[in-house]
């Protein structure tokens, strides 16, 4: 096994393959927002439900990461823009991946909106980076995401158009939304080839839109979540974090896993 193979094992269960990934990296483009303020306390509850990965810009490692218990992977993530400017949608590379490597991270991820002007932009980074990633042995993971003027951001050939182009760009995990059925996502799992695993969107409105989406991305063979608002701003972090984990690394029903919230 190579070093990025080594790699992917800290961030992906072993066992099934899958990940259970909890994005921390809104800062930037947010600012301060619930569920981020305490981080050490954020990374040990979504640690303690279960998670393989959390994802976070460079700045906070020295803030939250593995504050306590158990161990979890670590994706830095290169890329960022405001919502403070007109360009929320340009992103641009922040660092680097020998960067990463120094802060210890076990993946670095980057974030493409494909669609948007600077669309050539972000796809020269994206090469440039996963070029970067090979000669080091690093996990990519590309945020891909269908997003411009009157683009249905969750149109299924859209969103498995990103997909494939993530992974023709060299990603190892290609991160995309989860376009509202089996049927629909399935097409977008078997077109990408390389790992898929679900974004999280906009607050959902209750807990059990969460995990039956979840359920039913892997039902369609997807390889898990990558999901941040509707984890880490739930009353019960923990608790979501290891409902979650039940259906994407043991194959729990949403009925099954859903008893891990009252707990």
């Amino acid at each position: 096994m190579d070093g990025k193979g080594i790699r992917m094992e800290r961030i992906m269960d072993r066992k099934t393959g899958r990940a259970v990934i909890i994005p921390m990296d809104h800062g930037i483009s947010n600012g301060p927002m619930a569920g981020l303020y305490d981080m050490r306390e954020t990374v040990d509850n979504v640690t303690n439900g279960g998670a393989t990965a959390v994802i976070m810009h460079k700045g906070l490692i020295r803030y939250s990461y593995r504050g306590s218990g158990k161990d979890v992977g670590l994706i830095m993530h290169l890329s960022a823009s405001t919502d403070v400017g007109s360009n929320a949608n340009h992103k641009v590379d922040i660092t680097t991946v020998e960067e990463a490597i120094k802060y210890g991270a076990d993946a670095v991820s980057i974030h493409i909106n494909f669609g948007d002007e600077y669309e050539p932009e972000m796809l020269r980074s994206a090469g440039e980076v996963s070029r970067i990633c090979n000669e080091w042995g690093m996990p990519l993971i590309v945020m891909a995401y269908p997003r411009g003027h009157d683009i249905n951001s969750y149109d299924p050939q859209k969103v498995a158009h990103c997909a494939r182009a993530a992974a023709e760009l060299g990603a190892d995990i290609v991160k995309v939304s989860y376009t509202g059925d089996i049927d629909s996502f399935r097409d977008v799992v078997r077109g990408a080839l390389a790992p898929v695993v679900i974004a999280g969107g906009p607050k959902m409105n209750t807990d059990m839109d969460v995990l039956n989406m979840v359920h039913d991305s892997i039902e369609a063979g997807g390889r898990g979540v990558s999901i941040g608002r509707n984890v880490f701003q739930n009353k019960n972090v923990e608790g979501i974090t290891r409902a979650i984990s039940k259906i994407v690394l043991e194959d729990y029903s949403v009925e099954e896993a859903a008893k891990f919230l009252k707990q």
